[in-house]
This record gives structure tokens, C-alpha cells and sequence, in this order.
């Protein structure tokens, strides 16, 4: 791909610029060993817990208080009972690391954005809980390279040509920059955008697709500073 400037290049955030699952898989692995369930390995204990999260995602959304009652369900199921106030407050220290946590960015995020920066329009479009992602976007540190950022709820096809309609966007000139097939790839080419896909290997399961090899306006890279050899 040939460089050229003044283009735009919406971003990401969760694990794109900072990492963001490796936390939530953390506590599940401590979840799933304090658990100890005397019939189920850890494997079918994730996989429930991943359809439990699947459905709560869908009724509230996405964020640590989901996370948490995700772990509160996952136990009733297994346990076929409620907690005790003492499993309970046990479940949430598990998951305090969320709450406590610093924002990690990834290798090389800040100095690659400031050098696109210089060339190029960028945006911040990122789905989630709106008061976390905020909070982790000011304390990234990077909110002087992004022109305008847009949390919701869900990044789905509508959001997507939404997001073109409100910044006036010719989608043949933008470029939808994330990890996740799901949220970030697919929806974006359905909108007419191009995309890089940048993948983490801490991406969540219920974020993996099969993207489609043969589509020319897809550029996979394998890190972020791996941009700047294309824009």
C-alpha cells in the first residue's frame, strides 16, 4: 500500500491502545480456581461463563458491573445456589484488580500516533460502559492526538455509518484501525471503510470472526507501529 496523507484513521481503544482483556482473564483464571468445581474442568467452567457473559452482554451491556455479575450467575449456575454474603464479597476482591487497575498502552501507541498525528485525521470510536471508557481514555494520556472521540454501547453497521454521517466522512478515505473482527473489521467494511486489523492475542472470545481473506480493503499487521510503514 502506498502512504498518503490526509487520510482518516479511527482508532480503537481496548486492546488496540491499551490492554484491556488480559485483566478480565486474570481474574476468570483465579475465578475458576477459587470456584474448584468438583465435576467440570476449567474449560467447561469457561465455556459457561462465556455463554453467561454473552447473554448479559446483550441486557447490560459491556464493562466491569457485567464482568462482576457474570461471576455472581456463573457461581448460582454451578452451584445451583445463590452465594453466601462471604462468597459473594470473596468474588468481588477477585474482581477489585478491575477497578484498581492503571492503563497499560500497548508498545509503541503513543510515539505511532504522534507521528501520524502530523499527516492524518484521527478519531477514537470504542464501545463500552461510557463513564469507564472515559476514564481510561483521560488517563491514557492521548487525548491530544484524537480529533473527536465516540463511546456506544455496541459497534454495530448502524454505529458505524452513524459515525461517517456525523464527521462528514468519505468511508473510501477512512480507515478503521482495532483487534477485533466482531466490533472493529466487519461492521466497518459493511460500512463502506476500509480496515487494519491488529491482533491481540488477549482478545476477547466473544470478539472473534472469520474475516474474509480475499478482501483487498482489509490490511492485517502484526503491531501497531506497523503502521507508519503504510500511512
Amino acid at each position: 500500500m502506498r502512504k498518503r496523507d490526509g487520510q482518516t484513521l479511527i482508532f480503537d481503544a481496548d486492546d488496540t491502545l491499551w490492554e484491556n482483556n488480559v485483566l478480565f482473564e486474570n481474574v476468570i483464571e483465579s475465578f475458576i480456581e477459587w470456584l474448584a468445581h468438583p465435576t467440570l474442568d476449567r474449560a467447561q467452567v469457561r465455556a459457561i461463563l462465556d455463554e453467561i457473559e454473552a447473554a448479559n452482554a446483550v441486557t447490560h451491556g459491556y464493562g466491569s458491573a457485567m464482568f462482576l455479575r457474570s461471576l455472581h450467575d456463573c457461581f448460582e449456575r454451578l452451584r445451583e445456589r445463590p452465594g453466601t454474603p462471604q462468597e459473594q464479597r470473596e468474588i468481588e476482591g477477585l474482581a477489585r484488580a478491575l477497578l484498581d487497575r492503571e492503563v497499560e498502552l500497548i508498545p509503541g501507541v503513543a510515539e505511532t500516533l504522534a507521528e501520524l498525528q502530523t499527516r492524518h485525521h484521527l478519531l477514537l470510536f470504542t464501545k463500552g460502559h461510557a463513564e469507564e471508557q472515559r476514564h481510561k481514555y483521560e488517563a491514557s494520556g492521548l487525548q491530544r492526538f484524537f480529533a473527536a472521540v465516540h463511546i456506544v454501547e455496541e459497534k454495530r453497521t448502524a454505529d458505524y455509518l452513524r459515525l461517517i454521517a456525523e464527521n462528514d466522512l468519505d468511508p473510501g478515505n477512512t480507515w478503521m484501525i482495532g483487534n477485533s473482527p466482531k466490533s472493529d473489521i466487519v461492521p466497518a467494511r459493511q460500512a463502506g471503510m476500509n480496515a487494519v486489523f491488529i491482533p491481540n492475542d488477549n482478545t476477547w472470545v466473544l470478539e472473534h470472526e472469520v474475516l474474509d481473506p480475499t478482501d483487498g480493503k482489509v490490511l492485517s499487521l502484526a503491531r501497531f507501529p506497523d503502521l507508519l510503514q503504510h500511512f
